[in-house]
């Protein structure tokens, strides 16, 4: 009989969880043959396991409990926020280099964005983090193309194809371009530039200044620091944790 707590959860979901790489890259190894579940080689990506228990190998290495650990890297704009890149683009883990061992991205910024992002060795945390239910806010801090008026900033917090801005704040505007803050609580897929084109206006500059209570501060592009537990839980008082992180054992 299994321990309480300890539930077992598809091979594929147990790779996912360790941060090695996404739910289909990680059933891509189990297919091709590299992955082994108490030294028996895994072809199945939904032979379910008990990852706090389960001797889980890829290529040879092993998975082990990690340290818990939880940073936020402020992103440089050219980077994409996954592990591998088929089109060989730098990624932030290449930003972090040994650094970026066991940690998950919690959400994305694309290719042409920088700013807050937040990495954790905690999935649990993550998921939490992304959920929209949470409601948790984004701000972001957007240049666009052109004069964009109040009643455009009012439409985008109305909402307008099917997205919307929790507030819009023009910081400064020209003819030339407009200088805006604007906070969302979905984090949907280049939500920013969306909803700036929706109304007339090509973003030419984006940067997620703040996620949550954690700020971008003084931190440069590619810089990083530790955020620490205590941080968290007064930051986000009804996250969920579960400080059960895992690792390869190189």
């Amino acid at each position: 009989m299994r321990k309480p707590g300890r539930a077992r959860v598809r091979l594929d979901r147990a790779l996912s969880k360790l941060g090695l790489a996404s739910r289909a890259a990680s059933r891509e190894l189990i297919k091709t043959g590299k992955v082994r579940v108490q030294g028996r080689l895994a072809t199945d990506p939904a032979l379910l396991v008990t990852p706090e228990t389960a001797r889980i190998t890829v290529d040879g290495r092993r998975a082990v409990r990690a340290a818990w650990r939880t940073i936020l890297l402020h992103k440089p704009r050219g980077t994409v926020t996954t592990r591998r890149d088929p089109d060989g683009r730098p990624t932030v883990f290449d930003v972090l280099g040994d650094q970026a061992d066991s940690l998950v991205a919690a959400g994305r910024l694309d290719l042409a964005s920088s700013g807050v992002l937040v990495l954790t060795t905690d999935t649990r945390f993550a998921d939490w983090l992304t959920d929209p239910s949470n409601a948790i806010v984004r701000r972001y801090a957007a240049t666009v193309r052109g004069r964009l008026d109040d009643a455009a900033a009012r439409r985008m917090e109305e909402g307008t194809e099917g997205l919307s801005a929790r507030s819009v704040a023009v910081r400064k505007r020209s003819n030339r371009e407009t200088h805006l803050i604007v906070e969302l609580t979905e984090g949907r897929n280049r939500e920013v530039r969306r909803l700036c084109r929706a109304v007339g206006h090509e973003v030419t500059s984006l940067k997620r200044v703040a996620f949550g209570g954690l700020e971008l501060g003084t931190l440069r592009p590619g810089e990083w620091r530790d955020v620490g537990r205590a941080e968290l839980r007064r930051l986000f008082p009804a996250a969920r944790f579960s400080f059960l992180p895992f690792s390869l054992l190189l």
